[in-house]
């Protein structure tokens, strides 16, 4: 912390506490402001009436309360509570720092208020802005640009979800993409078939292809391949999965 000190900060704040406050401080700049007088003749200074009554410096207490004093009226004046050192930071030289960086916020704030103050950085003023309750509710119906963009994209086309679809963006100068329902070679190919016919998920189908010389197959007709049922229908089922008897006539 010690070395965080600016001697140069201490020089300007020097000219500005004498000149505002007609007092010197002495050779040591914190051993002078140590007894709280000239820091609350300041304040008084730059708030009248902040401070009602400063202690003559005899006792030990009587210092204590005149920074006590001094802060408290600093606060009313508008320097943040973060920005103020403590009672102990200066009585007992233990942060000289922050003595140092209350006292430019200070004199931040005095510029702020229209001081001619030669340190510290002038405030920006408050703009509050009031809008009315129907503009409020405008507003919910708008996508910010902190929420990203779509790039023109849209659902436009998606049959289902998670269906490849391509963005398209004009400004890129790109090409537009084909139609969605057309499937490329780069896709691959069914090779001419088509689901009609298929029943179920799983039923197994003929692919015909007239191109390949290849006969049209009946997808009614069970072939022997697949077995027989020998003339078993589901008549007399009444639960699925009820056991039934198989009757052929030609072995009863």
């Amino acid at each position: 912390l010690a070395q965080k000190y600016d001697p140069q900060r201490e020089r300007e704040l020097r000219a500005w506490i004498e000149g505002t406050t007609g007092r010197r401080i002495g050779d040591n700049f914190m051993d002078g402001l140590k007894d709280g007088v000239i820091l609350c003749e300041l304040i008084n200074k730059l708030q009248p009436g902040s401070v009602q009554k400063v202690n003559e410096p005899v006792q030990n207490w009587h210092k204590l309360e005149n920074i006590g004093n001094f802060l408290r009226a600093i606060t009313r004046y508008g320097v943040k509570p973060h920005d103020i050192f403590e009672a102990n930071d200066l009585f007992e030289n233990t942060n000289h720092t922050q003595v140092q960086s209350t006292l430019i916020a200070l004199a931040s704030q005095a510029k702020t208020k229209g001081n001619n103050v030669s340190l510290g950085v002038k405030y920006a003023e408050k703009q509050q802005r009031r809008f009315h309750p129907e503009k409020l509710r405008e507003g919910r119906n708008i996508i910010g640009l902190q929420m990203g963009t779509n790039k023109f994209a849209s659902q436009q086309g998606m049959t289902a979800y998670g269906t490849r679809r391509h963005l398209y963006d004009p400004k890129l100068g790109t090409d537009q993409p084909l139609d969605q329902a057309t499937i490329s070679l780069q896709m691959g190919t069914n090779k001419g078939a088509s689901q009609a016919g298929m029943t179920a998920p799983g039923t197994k189908r003929q692919i015909f292809e007239p191109a390949l010389g290849m006969e049209h197959c009946d997808t009614m007709t069970i072939g022997l391949q697949m077995g027989s049922n020998k003339g078993a229908s589901q008549q007399g089922m009444t639960v699925y999965g009820l056991p039934r008897q198989v009757y052929d006539p030609k072995y009863c």
